[in-house]
């Protein structure tokens, strides 16, 4: 008869790696939001 066991993470959440591929997204939202500040500050200062 077999037992029912919770499905292992496919992860570990502390590994190295994962932590650099997060850093890695959460700068490049922010060097997103940072070009777009800096085009609506370039097309505001056309005007």
């Amino acid at each position: 008869m077999t037992t029912h066991r919770a499905p292992k993470p496919l992860a570990d959440p502390n590994r190295p790696v994962e932590r650099a591929v997060t850093a890695a997204l959460i700068l490049a939202v922010l060097a997103g939001l940072g070009w777009i500040a800096g085009m609506l500050y370039t097309v505001a200062g056309w005007s």
